[in-house]
């Protein structure tokens, strides 16, 4: 962490909206990955295509797309940010008996997209859950994070790489 105040409080200690006015318009990218388990049934299920519900994962890259484009609505102090690009790709997991969730958002603007990859990946997650929650209440997401982000006044981050990366 570069800095340990937390933007988003006042002098007073009262939360606002970051003021990002001054700031370089630059293009801006976050990439953001979780994983939701399951059962080995629930997986097949998804993995046939024949989930009561239909397309499981079609569904759930639509929600995901549209989620990030809605951050601003669900986290209070986020910016509206007029998104260039948002990819959302899913992956079967056998091994681990997970589907993984990876988001890709990107924008030309004053502040940046780790927030709406974020977004993106909890609903298309929360979206799988939903349509298999009759056959596995059970599931559970998991490593939701940030694995990247570039653009901006603090420079790229890799959470591989850490800081300057």
């Amino acid at each position: 962490m570069t800095s340990n105040l937390l933007t988003h409080f006042d002098a007073q200690g009262q939360a606002h909206m970051v003021d990002v006015a001054a700031k370089d318009v630059t293009h801006r990218v976050a990439v953001a990955a979780g994983r939701i388990r399951m059962q080995p049934a629930t997986l097949a299920l998804i993995r046939s295509g024949s989930a009561k519900k239909g397309d499981v994962i079609g569904i759930a890259r639509i929600a995901a797309i549209q989620a990030a484009k809605r951050t601003a609505d669900l986290i209070p102090l986020c910016h509206p940010l007029p998104l260039t690009r948002v990819t959302v790709d899913f992956e079967l997991d056998e091994a681990a008996c997970a589907v993984q969730c990876r988001a890709q958002v990107e924008t030309l603007g004053r502040t940046g997209v780790e927030m709406e990859a974020l977004t993106a990946v909890q609903i298309g997650l929360l979206t799988v859950y939903d349509m298999c929650k009759a056959v596995d209440r059970g599931m559970v997401m998991e490593q939701i994070r940030v694995l990247e982000k570039q653009g901006g006044k603090s420079g790229d981050w890799s959470a591989d790489l850490g800081p300057g990366a």
